[in-house]
C-alpha cells in the first residue's frame, strides 16, 4: 500500500484558560490516503475543527499541540513560521464553512484569487487573471469571464461557495480541508457542491479530509470515516462498515439521531378534519414588496399566494433562500406590511387593523429564531429574557413573572440553575430551548418558528424537535414552520408548502406532497435531500442528475 500523504501520531491540542491548559484533543492518530476522502464526525466539541486546523497551523493563539503531523514526509509541529507559510495554500487548502466570511468583501473574487497565485508562484497579473478564470471554470460557475470580477456579495450562496473551492483549488493542494462545506446552504444549493465535490474526487488528486456532522454529506463523499467524541476517536472504518456496520454504542446512537428523509408509503390517513370557522393564519392571494429605491422598482418577495393554517396545525414552509419564506414569517408578525391582498391572524385583518388591535394581534403570534443566542439581549441572564413579553404585555407582578419562568424553563427542560446564566454561557441546544420558552411565555395560538434545527448536532436537533411535538401537542398551538430540511419537514409537519421565487408552486398533506409530488422544482427539492445510506445517496445522486437532465 502506498504511503499515506498525512500521517497524524498521538495529536494532542490544549488551549489555555487564564494560567492553566486544558487538553481538547487526546492523543488522535489517523492517516489520510493519496487520493482519498476521509470524513471526520461528531458533535460540536468532538475536536473535528481543532484537528483538521492544527494540520497548517491555523490554531488560536491560545492553543498549542503536540505529537506529530507528517505531510508526505515533512513534520509539521514544530515547524517555523514561514515554513507553515509555504504550504499553507500550496499543500494544504481550506474550504472554510461560511464564505461571505472567509473571503474578503472589498475585493473581487479573481483579485483574491490573483493574490494567492502571485503569492507563490511567478505570474504576471494577466496570467493570474487568466488562471483565475480557469479555476472558476473548473467549478461550474456561469459566466467565469464577467464573474471573476464580481465582489462576494454579488454571488449567490453557492456561487461563493464555489469560487472558495476555485480559490482552494489553485495551487494544486495535497490536502483539500473541507470544514462543513454545505452546512449554511440550501438543499438544492448542497446539491449542487456536493456534485461539484464528487466530479472533482476524479479530476484531481488532491486528498480531502472532510469535516460535518451531516451523515448524508458523509454517505455521499466519504471512502473512510473517523468518528470522535470529546477529542478522542470513537471508532473509524470505511463508510460501509461504519454506516452498515458500527461497533459503537456512540456511533450507533450518532445514527440513530439522524433525521433522514424516509420517503416511504404511510399507513392509512386519518379522514382530514373539518375545517374551523376562523382559521390561526389565512393568507389570501398575498403580495409583498420591498421598496427599490433610486428609480428602481420595488422587489416582489411575495407574489400573489394564499395559504391557510388552522388551529392545531404545523405547516412547513420550504424552499431555497430567496423563495420567501422568513418574509411571510415577518408579514405574520406584523413586521412587514402587504401591497395587496389580505392576512388574517384568528380573524383580525392586519392589513386594515389600528394600532392596538395590531398590539393585541402580536400578543398571539411569537417567533422561534434560527440563531437564538442572537434574538436576545446578551446582556440579560436567560430568566429576564424569558420574562420580558410577561413584562411587556401582561399585569403581573414580579413574583407572579418569575413563578412563570420557572414554569416555562421546566416545560422546555432547562435547569432552573440556568435562570441567571447569559446566552453565551448556554450551549447551542440549551440557547434553543430559551428560545421557545420566550416564545411560549404568553400562550401564543400561532408559532412562527424559523430554521430552529439547521446549526444544531443531529443529537441535539432530534432533542429539540422532540421537545417541539412535545409542546405543540401539549398547548395546540398553529405553526408555520420555516425549513430548507425536509427530513425535519417530514417529522414534524401536516401540510408543506413548497415556494419558490415568491410563488406558491405546490400544497398539500406531507405525504402528498412528499409522496407524489406534482411540481418538477419539489421533485427536484426531494431529490437534492442527501440520506446517510451510501447504496441509497448513490442511487438518488443519478436519479437527480436524471432530474436536471429533464429540467434543462
Amino acid at each position: 500500500m502506498a504511503a499515506p500523504v498525512l500521517q497524524i501520531r498521538d495529536l494532542r491540542v490544549e488551549f489555555r484558560q487564564k494560567k492553566d491548559w486544558r487538553e481538547v484533543v487526546h492523543g488522535v492518530s489517523l492517516d489520510v490516503g493519496r487520493g482519498e476522502v476521509l470524513a471526520l464526525v461528531g458533535e460540536s466539541g468532538s475536536g473535528k475543527s481543532t484537528i483538521a486546523m492544527s494540520i497548517p497551523g491555523l490554531l488560536p493563539r491560545n492553543g498549542r499541540n503536540s505529537g506529530s503531523i507528517q505531510l508526505d514526509g515533512q513534520e509539521l509541529i514544530g515547524a517555523s513560521p514561514g515554513t507553515l507559510r509555504k504550504i499553507r495554500g500550496r499543500q494544504v487548502a481550506v474550504i472554510f464553512q461560511e464564505p461571505m466570511r472567509a473571503l474578503n468583501p472589498v475585493y473581487t473574487i479573481g483579485w483574491q484569487i490573483r493574490e494567492m497565485l502571485q503569492a507563490h508562484q511567478e505570474l504576471s497579473k494577466e496570467q493570474a487573471r487568466e488562471r483565475a478564470v480557469e479555476l472558476l471554470k473548473l467549478v461550474d460557475i456561469p459566466e467565469p469571464e464577467r464573474r471573476v470580477d464580481s465582489y462576494p456579495h454579488q454571488l449567490s450562496g453557492g456561487q461563493r461557495q464555489r469560487a472558495m473551492i476555485a480559490q482552494a483549488l489553485a495551487l494544486d493542494p495535497q490536502v483539500l480541508i473541507a470544514d462543513e462545506p454545505t452546512t449554511a446552504l440550501d438543499v438544492t444549493v448542497q446539491g449542487e457542491i456536493l456534485e461539484l465535490l464528487h466530479d472533482l474526487k476524479g479530476r484531481i488528486d488532491a486528498s480531502i479530509l472532510l469535516i460535518t456532522h451531516d451523515m448524508g454529506v458523509v454517505a455521499d463523499l466519504a471512502d473512510r470515516i473517523v468518528v470522535l467524541k470529546d477529542g478522542a476517536i470513537v471508532e473509524q472504518g470505511d463508510a460501509h462498515q461504519i454506516f452498515y456496520d458500527p461497533q459503537q454504542p456512540y456511533t450507533q446512537s450518532l445514527l440513530k439521531a439522524v433525521l433522514s428523509l424516509s420517503l416511504e408509503p404511510v399507513a392509512a390517513e386519518l379522514p382530514a378534519p373539518e375545517p374551523a370557522e376562523t382559521p390561526a393564519f389565512d393568507l389570501d392571494h398575498g403580495v409583498i414588496e420591498y421598496p427599490g429605491g433610486r428609480g428602481r422598482k420595488p422587489f416582489r418577495a411575495i407574489d400573489d399566494v394564499t395559504l391557510r393554517l388552522d388551529a392545531g396545525q404545523v405547516m412547513g414552509l420550504v424552499g431555497e433562500s430567496g423563495s420567501g419564506k422568513s418574509t411571510i414569517g415577518r408579514a405574520a408578525v406584523g413586521l412587514l406590511p402587504l401591497a395587496s391582498g389580505a392576512l388574517r391572524i384568528n380573524g383580525l385583518d392586519l392589513v386594515t387593523a389600528d394600532a392596538g388591535q395590531l398590539r393585541e394581534a402580536r400578543r398571539q403570534v411569537a417567533m422561534v429564531f434560527q440563531d437564538a443566542g442572537a434574538s436576545v439581549n446578551p446582556r440579560w441572564p436567560i430568566g429576564q429574557a424569558i420574562a420580558e413579553p410577561l413584562q411587556l404585555h401582561t399585569d403581573l407582578d414580579a413574583a407572579a413573572r418569575d413563578a412563570r419562568v420557572t414554569e416555562l424553563l421546566d416545560r422546555v427542560q432547562l435547569s432552573r440553575n440556568l435562570r441567571n446564566r447569559f446566552p453565551h454561557q448556554l450551549s447551542g441546544g440549551q440557547r434553543q430551548r430559551v428560545g421557545i420558552a420566550r416564545a411560549l411565555a404568553l400562550q401564543p395560538s400561532l408559532l412562527i418558528v424559523d430554521e430552529p434545527t439547521s446549526a444544531l448536532d443531529v443529537s441535539v436537533q432530534e432533542k429539540v424537535l422532540e421537545l417541539f411535538a412535545e409542546l405543540q401537542e401539549e398547548f395546540g398551538f398553529a405553526c408555520l414552520f420555516i425549513t430548507h430540511d425536509l427530513a425535519v419537514v417530514e417529522h414534524v409537519a401536516d401540510r408543506i408548502a413548497v415556494l419558490r421565487h415568491g410563488k406558491l408552486v405546490e400544497t398539500g398533506t406531507t405525504a402528498e406532497v412528499l409522496m407524489s409530488p406534482q411540481d418538477s422544482y419539489t421533485r427536484r427539492l426531494i431529490a437534492a435531500v442527501p440520506v446517510p445510506d451510501p447504496r441509497e445517496q448513490a442511487q438518488r445522486r443519478r436519479q437527480r442528475r436524471e432530474l436536471l437532465g429533464e429540467a434543462s
